[in-house]
């Protein structure tokens, strides 16, 4: 049985049924590009993402992108222009966003197991590190007296409380995320003796959630949470980065995150940490919710084979460039992306088919029995929703076929 329509289809231009992007026919595009597959990320679609969440919260919260979702250094140049500030996971995308040109200032440094090679390079570029072990503050504490720089540091707490409906869970209970919140006051004292330049807290609990009301209460406990630890701090609390969590639908039936409740909510706890933490700014982090809608996977149909009865569209492309799609990046039933024929959306005729990879294995598979139009080898399959945790989160090596491109159209 085909699936539900999905909405991410409906939000993209087309001409003569044909997909446009950034102005230009995907036909057109892919000719442009010179070889499928590649990823194709809309310039407009980023910077109008950025507009739509300007114009729903508070001025005073800071709003950063967090370069996992997609660390293509075009597009990360895009976002540095566009956002308040940048947030990497390792020393490779610590030097992409520095060769975007962000400030070292709003640059902040997460992720735990960080090697002490990693951390040696962000005192030297003087970014803000989450810490998030008593190991890393020792090393801090070393290089910073090797380096006669005081590390910026701010705590990663791994909070008492889950992000409740999150795709995936990054705080409550046993983590290897952050310091667990008992233990953040002893770690505060001792980032104290050392002499380290503490500047605040980074609390995050989740992610991909389509439910407002959930960011808010998770938001809103993250400041309190804040606030209680703020007692046991060396110095002034200088910076509270909420998380993020913000997701964006994938699947039939889901629906956009509405940010009109997520900006009141801000406005109050602007209030609040105004009143107990009158030096903080707030922050929030975003990744997916930035990037995700306005990237596109494109591969083309190499052949057309029918197995017992069933249409399976083989590509050029598959689960080593686009893990997500296939099912095999954190789902635990898996559902399709949206997908289309490219070149004809509605056709003139439709069927119901699986669009499959060239790969040997049954879990290369992009759509499962998708309603679509009839499509002949030649023919561009676009998948939606495609501009996070792509190309960078595949497994591109597999079976050793070449690499898809990237580009910003």
């Amino acid at each position: 049985m085909a699936d539900a329509p999905h909405a991410a289809v409906g939000q993209w231009p087309k001409r003569d049924d044909c997909l446009l992007v950034g102005g230009m026919t995907l036909v057109r595009l892919a000719e442009r590009v010179g070889r499928t597959p590649f990823y194709v990320y809309d310039r407009h679609r980023l910077r109008a993402r950025v507009a739509i969440l300007r114009e729903h919260l508070p001025p005073r919260v800071a709003l950063h992108y967090a370069i996992k979702a997609n660390p293509m250094p075009a597009l990360v140049n895009l976002m540095a222009t566009l956002v308040d500030g940048l947030d990497v996971a390792s020393a490779g995308e610590l030097a992409v966003a520095l060769d975007a040109g962000a400030d070292p200032a709003e640059i902040s440094f997460a992720g735990p197991g960080k090697h002490e090679s990693e951390l040696r390079q962000a005192v030297a570029a003087g970014v803000l590190l989450n810490v998030e072990s008593p190991r890393e503050v020792a090393l801090l504490a070393a290089l910073s007296r090797m380096l006669g720089l005081p590390a910026r540091v701010a705590v990663r707490v791994n909070p008492n409380f889950e992000l409740k409906s999150s795709g995936m869970k990054m705080g409550g209970g046993a983590k290897q995320f952050g310091v667990d919140a008992e233990a953040v006051p002893s770690l505060l004292g001792e980032i104290g003796r050392l002499q380290l330049s503490f500047e605040g807290f980074h609390i995050f609990s989740g992610s991909q959630n389509l439910s407002a009301q959930a960011i808010c209460e998770a938001q809103a406990k993250a400041l309190e949470l804040a606030i209680q630890l703020s007692s046991h701090a060396p110095s002034a609390v200088r910076t509270v980065n909420l998380g993020g969590g913000f997701g964006i639908p994938y699947f039939p039936n889901e629906q956009p995150l509405d940010l009109v409740p997520i900006g009141t909510n801000l406005r109050v706890l602007l209030e609040r940490a105004m009143r107990a933490l009158p030096q903080a700014k707030l922050v929030v982090e975003l990744g997916r919710y930035l990037v995700g809608e306005a990237g596109l996977y494109i591969c083309r149909v190499v052949d057309r084979k029918i197995s017992r009865g069933q249409v399976f569209l083989v590509t050029d492309g598959g689960l080593h460039h686009h893990l997500a799609a296939s099912g095999n990046f954190g789902q635990v039933l898996r559902k399709n992306y949206p997908v289309v024929v490219g070149n004809k959306i509605v056709g003139v005729a439709r069927e119901i088919a699986s669009v499959v990879g060239p790969l040997c294995t049954p879990l290369d598979l992009l759509a499962d029995r998708m309603d679509l139009a009839v499509a002949e080898p030649g023919d561009l399959i676009a998948v939606f929703q495609s501009g996070a945790y792509g190309a960078s989160a595949s497994p591109e090596r597999f079976l050793s076929h070449p690499t898809a491109a990237e580009i910003l159209a």
